[in-house]
């Protein structure tokens, strides 16, 4: 089985929750005899295919972006190469190039979109991007949903309920580096003995400002793990709230974040808005067996992290009560523990990896499948 993964960028060049799920499809679904290919966009000078973890990655030239939207025009003539010797082709929604590609490469084979996210925030250019993405929605075979929560409350997805599927996403904690005791020691020694994490890209929809104002006129440590588009801004907020016990650490390596979520109390996740459609760095938190806060927003977060039993859930954009669900969980640390621990079972029984990669193969192989017998179909007539 050759599967083709087609998404706006990868690794190296980018390290996110989109990133990180194609990463954990592609070695979890390899060990189970498929053989992954990725194409994406890259800026990079050096395009040459490399091997990543066991899988091909293949880049073209980035040519420009409108609006968080990625073009290459060398693409199209790339994916309809490699498609051609795939037996599925693997989409990641939201890109709205790539459903042009899609049309332009005039794919024929098996297709897949993983719809991890609605649009949320580029509403005018959405209403011009509706016609194209509807059509490519209606021409994909299959459409998968990330958790029963985001099929549920997403207005699109409604629209082809009969071809969509839930196939949440999964983690290798293997696969996730054991930080040493002298790493383990060093990070202790700076961030001290008890403290609220967030890991994730620093971007509008995550509620970090929330997270600031929550801890404003408080003492509890937060670290902020992560860089992006606005850590100056978020930066100015937290030096305007006086906050003193709030430490952005950057962007850090594979071992350090191991190492942070091993040594945290708890995991904070205050994304307010539905471009959070699951929320990776909420299950590295629940692998880690720390109790979770986060936001009711319709989507996987909430899957992920279940109200009174893995954490607390609260309302959005709601300071006040992220602050509540904060001390509770600061001032009582056996239900705290508790949590934690129904959080990682909770890991063990829906989210690992090798539960995602069965789902795909599934998937994967019904395709082709049904490929298959539409294909023989006309020979059997003239037989």
């Amino acid at each position: 089985m050759r599967v083709l993964h087609f998404y706006k960028t990868y690794f190296p060049d980018s390290v996110g929750g989109v990133e990180q799920v194609i990463r954990q499809m592609c070695v979890s679904t390899g060990r189970l005899g498929v053989t992954n290919q990725v194409l994406s966009l890259s800026r990079d000078d050096d395009l040459a295919p490399f091997d990543y973890e066991g899988h091909a990655v293949h880049r073209a030239p980035l040519n420009f972006e409108v609006a968080s939207n990625a073009v290459s025009l060398q693409s199209i003539g790339m994916l309809a190469r490699m498609a051609r010797d795939a037996d599925v082709v693997h989409y990641h929604f939201p890109w709205p190039f790539m459903d042009l590609a899609h049309f332009l490469a005039r794919i024929d084979k098996p297709t897949v979109v993983t719809y991890h996210s609605d649009i949320v925030r580029q509403k005018t250019l959405l209403r011009l991007y509706q016609p194209l993405k509807h059509r490519f929605l209606a021409s994909v075979d299959s459409i998968v949903a990330t958790s029963p929560n985001y099929l549920a409350s997403s207005a699109v997805l409604d629209r082809y309920r009969d071809k969509t599927r839930v196939i949440t996403f999964g983690l290798d904690k293997s696969s996730y580096p054991e930080a040493d005791q002298a790493r383990l020691d060093a990070w202790r020694a700076r961030v001290g003995p008890k403290f609220f994490l967030f890991v994730g890209v620093l971007r509008y929809y995550k509620g970090l400002h929330i997270l600031l104002d929550a801890v404003a006129g408080t003492d509890y440590p937060v670290v902020i793990v992560g860089a992006g588009p606005i850590e100056q801004e978020l930066k100015a907020h937290a030096e305007r709230l006086g906050l003193r016990t709030v430490m952005f650490v950057g962007a850090v390596d594979d071992l350090d974040k191991a190492a942070l979520l091993k040594l945290c109390y708890a995991v904070a996740f205050p994304s307010h808005l539905r471009s959070e459609a699951f929320g990776i760095s909420l299950l590295e938190g629940a692998m880690y067996g720390k109790p979770m806060i986060s936001s009711e927003i319709g989507t996987g977060t909430t899957y992920i992290n279940v109200h009174g039993e893995t954490g607390l859930v609260v309302p959005p954009s709601d300071h006040a009560s992220l602050r509540a669900a904060m001390r509770k969980l600061w001032d009582e640390p056996e239900l705290a523990a508790a949590m934690g621990r129904r959080a990682e079972a909770r890991y063990w029984r829906l989210f690992t990896s090798e539960t995602m990669a069965e789902g795909y193969v599934k998937l994967y192989q019904e395709l082709v499948a049904r490929k298959a017998t539409v294909g023989l179909a006309p020979a059997a007539r003239l037989g």
